[in-house]
């Protein structure tokens, strides 16, 4: 069968290749077509339609720039979908093109699945209604989106796992001691503050300098940027002379002291190596800007560890509140080895992974898709 995979951007790029590899177990015939990245393109063993680094656009004012590759890329995709008519359509997150791709998808009569749902239940909580009426089956990776679809619209959503678990894992076990690390990468033989300002250029102009500055309070410890695949050297540069990781932010993890992170999926990755975290969302800074998000989100906290857990785990430094001064204040404590705060955090991380269970995200949401496919095949003869 043709399965066509849509990821809008790194993450997703990684969840889906996992998947792919997973739905060629179930289904040794497999073939694919994609938009995302090297990852896809080393399962499907093609290049991608186009790559999510041609997609990657955060914020109002940076899709109004590029509004007319948006339009470019869409209307390609549509063009592909009618032209393989694949057997489905998987959507992985990235839901402002995801759904608008599922609407040719569906009206075509072509299945479309949704592998890690957007995050409605935080805000744009009208686009449910898109996909009831677009998506067949949607399989999500937080327990508390089951309850969250069933009770507040009626929908019956998967729990497959969470495909972070797996990967991290895997991963820190991989990961080299951190003399061999600081070895590999040329850097001071001093303990390690990670920074990880995000992977879109809006979201590291905005967060970097911030986490910068907190960092620099710290004088016994180096800070060390996690760079983003696609965005070169020279873009970081603009913002002082530090040394920057690219492709290697799990090793970087499993050896650093502690973590400032950009909100999103980087602050569960984080927890999930075990890394005390502060979680920074700086955006424009304005306090009215606070005001008008907290009136808009539908759940109380940002970051998916403290959304786990149902309260506050990881001190959220958001808008106005993101300060310098305010980062390393929360980050002070999360430094010292045998701090209680810092136990705390780590204690609280045991728990969220006791939530989080250890299903295999990928490999159930394979069985399941490849099974669908199969009945609906059967009942058509």
């Amino acid at each position: 069968m043709v399965y066509m995979l849509i990821a809008g951007e790194a993450s997703g790029d990684l969840h889906a290749s996992h998947l792919m590899a997973s739905i060629r177990r179930h289904d040794p015939e497999a073939q694919f077509v994609f938009l995302g990245g090297d990852l896809m393109a080393a399962q499907a063993g093609r290049e991608p339609v186009v790559h999510y680094r041609d997609m990657a656009y955060m914020g109002f004012s940076e899709v109004i720039r590029n509004i007319g590759s948006i339009r470019r890329n869409l209307k390609l995709a549509r063009k592909v979908l009618e032209k393989v008519r694949p057997d489905c359509l998987i959507l992985i997150d990235y839901p402002s093109f995801n759904l608008k791709v599922a609407a040719t998808a569906h009206n075509a009569g072509i299945p479309v699945y949704y592998y890690i749902s957007p995050k409605v239940w935080a805000w744009k909580e009208w686009r449910v209604k898109t996909i009831k009426k677009l998506v067949d089956k949607m399989f999500v990776i937080f327990p508390f989106e089951v309850e969250w679809y069933r009770s507040r619209h009626g929908m019956d959503v998967t729990y497959v796992g969470n495909p972070s678990i797996a990967e991290i894992d895997a991963a820190i076990a991989a990961a080299p001691d951190a003399d061999e690390f600081t070895s590999r990468h040329k850097l001071r033989q001093r303990p390690i503050i990670a920074l990880l300002p995000g992977s879109r250029r809006g979201e590291i102009r905005n967060n970097l300098p911030v986490m910068l500055k907190a960092a620099a309070a710290f004088v016994q410890y180096q800070a060390v940027v996690a760079g983003a695949p696609g965005i070169e050297p020279e873009f970081y540069a603009q913002f002082g002379n530090f040394p920057v990781v690219t492709g290697d932010t799990m090793n970087l993890l499993a050896v650093c002291r502690a973590a400032l992170v950009t909100s999103g999926t980087a602050t569960l990755e984080a927890a999930l190596a075990g890394v005390p975290q502060v979680a920074c969302y700086r955006a424009n800074g304005s306090e009215l800007s606070y005001k008008i998000m907290q009136r808009l989100l539908s759940v109380d906290f940002v970051t998916l560890p403290n959304l786990i857990l149902g309260r506050e785990a990881i001190a959220e430094k958001l808008l106005h509140q993101c300060t310098p001064v305010a980062v390393a204040e929360a980050l002070s404590p999360l430094t010292a080895l045998t701090s209680k705060k810092r136990q705390k955090m780590l204690d609280d991380y045991k728990e969220m992974r006791a939530i989080l269970g250890d299903g295999d995200a990928a490999e159930n949401t394979a069985r399941l898709i490849v099974d669908d496919l199969h009945a609906r095949h059967a009942r058509k003869g």
